[in-house]
């Protein structure tokens, strides 16, 4: 087998996300048959490194021995059962942790498959939660440009135009306040500032602020600083509406703690995970709730005030233990300190991009690195074409438009981030 024969059979059948499948009529697939450490390698033998952790998802490399052994072990045991009236092991053991890790106050886990859906989850237990408590209140808020996913409730609270415009008609209600302009404090304030102002005049319809803590992932790794989440958390406090913290992509020291909520000092009404929960290995996700959000819902048997909210893989064994031998190795492993270190590698790589032409902006959170491009119009796909020139030199990537990231597996060596951005270095003056 090889690339192209493998390519020929995926046209055939497959229907890729984000892809208008029309572009490889010319853009060749890139078919991965093995995966190892911060490494894929295609069926020709040529290796990738993965410099966005596939989609953020992984954080200990491919094919980690830890895991793969933990998930073997549990595939012996039990592959999954129903988790409503019955219970395993792995998921009870993996909420114990949860709870231990996250902020003080979040005490009940609730599962489900993948980001979006735990932000279903999140958004319809805030509003059922309000509504058990005697408010009616149907609105939701986020900061402009932000993402939560693409499911219709969650595609609604986002406010990324290129996702959400199509679907308009069928979206659930929801409102923007500005996000902070950049990494700055004054920034924070100022953003704190307009938030109160919507409060004060539609706090009485609004269920619940939501946001991307530190990042905004998908509208362009956009960042800020944690005063604002500590400001809008005292607002939402404040005017009685529920804090949502999406940290699907931002948690599991991404940002350089654990949490991002971490270093706010906060603690959220609902805080969501997925995406590195698993350690990228299968998929599942969970909403963390105060025992404040869990009470409102317990009650005799009342149909009315019960959260009848179900999927069929909820809380799945083989994706808790991939997910119980993640945080094994946050336990075993330094691994936040040595995150640190580098992503001060990574900040020192940065600096070289400073000043070059077309290049707007740098900045940097934690193990994520951007570099925002200017001067290109869409229909050029700036992006497209330095994805395609880092692949040529053995780097994978996918830029956001004309914003170039850097978010690898934890376990990448200071000669594999070098590799990376000599790859975008050399398309940016290539291209």
């Amino acid at each position: 087998m090889n690339n192209f024969e493998m390519s020929r059979r995926d046209l055939n059948v497959v229907w890729h996300p984000c892809t208008q499948m029309k572009d490889h009529e010319t853009i060749p697939l890139v078919p991965i048959r093995r995966g190892n450490g911060v490494y894929l390698e295609d069926f020709e033998g040529n290796s990738y490194i993965d410099a966005i952790s596939s989609w953020w998802v992984n954080l200990f490399g491919h094919c980690n021995a830890y895991i793969n052994t933990k998930v073997k072990e549990q595939l012996d045991t039990l592959e999954h059962v129903i988790l409503a009236g019955f219970t395993h092991e792995s998921v009870v053991r993996l909420s114990e942790r949860l709870v231990g890790l996250a902020p003080k106050g979040l005490t009940r886990c609730f599962y489900a498959d993948n980001g979006s859906s735990a932000i279903e989850v999140a958004l319809k237990m805030s509003y059922h939660s309000h509504k058990n408590s005697g408010r009616e209140k149907p609105l939701f808020v986020s900061l402009s440009e932000s993402y939560h996913g693409e499911t219709l409730g969650a595609l609604s609270i986002g406010d990324v135009a290129l996702y959400k415009e199509t679907y308009e008609p069928l979206l659930i209600r929801a409102i923007q306040t500005p996000s902070p302009e950049d990494q700055s404090e004054e920034a924070a304030w100022e953003a704190a500032k307009a938030f109160r102002t919507l409060l004060e005049t539609r706090s009485d319809e609004i269920a619940a602020l939501i946001v991307e803590p530190l990042l905004q992932g998908a509208g362009g790794m956009r960042m800020y600083h944690p005063l604002f989440l500590r400001e809008a958390k005292a607002l939402c406090k404040e005017f009685g509406i529920h804090f949502i913290a999406d940290e699907i992509l931002v948690g599991f020291g991404r940002t350089g703690s654990m949490f991002a909520c971490e270093q706010a000092d906060i603690t959220p009404d609902f805080l969501i995970l997925s995406k590195g929960l698993t350690g990228g290995y299968l998929p599942l996700s969970v909403v963390l709730a105060t025992e404040e959000i869990y009470n409102s819902f317990y009650c005799d048997y009342d149909p009315a005030r019960s959260f009848l909210h179900s999927h069929s893989y909820t809380g799945n064994a083989l994706a808790c233990a991939a997910a119980n031998a993640t945080l094994d190795i946050f336990e075993k492993d330094n691994v936040i300190e040595n995150n640190r270190v580098i992503s001060a590698l990574m900040g020192e790589h940065l600096k070289r991009f400073s000043g070059m032409k077309r290049v707007k902006e740098i900045r940097q959170c934690g193990m994520i690195g951007a570099i925002e491009l200017e001067g290109f119009e869409p229909q050029e796909r700036i992006g497209l074409k330095i994805h395609q020139h880092c692949l040529t030199r053995g780097v994978m990537i996918r830029p956001l438009g004309s914003v170039i990231y850097v978010m690898p597996p934890y376990v990448i060596t200071a000669e594999q981030l070098g590799e990376v951005f000599d790859a975008i270095e050399s398309a940016l003056k290539v291209i």
